[in-house]
């Protein structure tokens, strides 16, 4: 029998978590227009991030590692977004900078797990 990873263990998870969280309180400061442009895209991005290591660590190493493949590109496309939303002024820097900071923490770990796999 394999052995399945509980998701809400990996610290890849909690921090998936929190960015999810981060990007909630940002985008409900933006433009009553942008509801169901940019802000969707940017939480449905987020919670892509923790949801597929979620639903990858039912699976094999093998099947896993393509959730965490996933999870990784949605954080990319995330950090891109973000700067998107500075370039509109709907986040100042210091938002920007705290963010990406937590993806930029979450990539390493997440390469670093992936690795292990």
């Amino acid at each position: 029998m394999r052995k399945r990873h509980n998701y809400k263990n990996l610290k890849i998870w909690q921090l998936g978590i929190k960015i999810a969280g981060a990007v909630f309180e940002i985008v409900k400061t933006f433009p009553q227009h942008e509801k169901f442009d940019l802000s969707s895209q940017m939480n449905r991005c987020s919670i892509s991030i923790p949801s597929n290591i979620a639903e990858g660590s039912a699976r094999t190493d093998k099947s896993f590692s393509h959730f965490v493949d996933i999870s990784l590109g949605s954080s990319f496309e995330l950090g891109t977004q973000l700067i998107l939303a500075l370039n509109r002024t709907y986040i100042n820097q210091s938002q920007l900078t705290e963010v990406e900071g937590k993806l930029e923490e979450f990539q390493k770990m997440t390469m670093s797990f992936q690795n292990k796999l």
